[in-house]
């Protein structure tokens, strides 16, 4: 176990530009425990930035490291530690949300069924978990990553802009369980948004600009 206070996520002088488009220069950020704001406006890289700490995007230069274990050197342990699904992914569409939780238990061994019934509930998701993902409306899909995410066990959660596509009352669900797993001292969740949003206790922010 590491130390309470040690940073759950390293990341080491990061650089990553796509070629039309400079984004990050020796970017250097610890990640918490709790959560973590990545803030910025619309072209500022927060979604590629959690790419890179999810280890979906390969950074340029730099090192990232989960609780001491590098993704340059023990990529496969590292991304075993990290929960991510990019909200716009169509990878699991021929699956339903069912099979897409089942699925999970391998990537991640902690993961807690005991926890889905309440999830879906709250999400409002139950009267869709037989119903493949491609017949499902964006927000049922973003809240079908969510329900997983919390259910998840993983060490970092990474979040892209959480309440896009939801009604208020999943809104204010998911900002419940923010606060209720934003309290484990093992796990950081780190959400990517536009502006910071009420009612969260952050453990820290990484500012990317306006």
């Amino acid at each position: 176990m590491t130390h309470p206070n040690a940073p759950i996520l390293t990341a080491v002088n990061l650089t990553f530009n796509y070629p039309h488009q400079e984004l990050f220069n020796n970017l250097s950020v610890e990640i918490p425990a709790g959560i973590t704001l990545v803030r910025g406006g619309d072209g500022r890289g927060k979604s590629s930035l959690l790419r890179l700490m999810a280890g979906d995007l390969q950074a340029q230069a730099g090192e990232l490291q989960i609780n001491g274990v590098s993704l340059n050197e023990q990529p496969e342990l590292y991304r075993r530690q990290v929960f991510w699904v990019d909200p716009r992914s169509e990878a699991f569409d021929q699956m339903t949300a069912h099979e897409y939780f089942a699925s999970l238990h391998t990537a991640y061994p902690d993961f807690d069924d005991a926890l889905l019934p309440a999830l879906t509930e709250g999400l409002s998701l139950t009267p869709h978990l037989d119903k493949k993902l491609y017949m499902l409306s964006t927000g049922s899909k973003r809240k079908v990553w969510l329900a997983a995410a919390f259910a998840a066990g993983a060490t970092l959660n990474l979040l892209d802009d959480p309440f896009a596509s939801l009604d208020k009352a999943s809104i204010n669900f998911v900002v419940k369980m923010l606060n209720q797993f934003g309290t484990n001292p093992f796990q950081a969740w780190v959400i990517a948004l536009y502006e910071t949003p009420e009612g969260i206790p952050l453990a820290a922010t990484v500012e990317l600009g306006d």
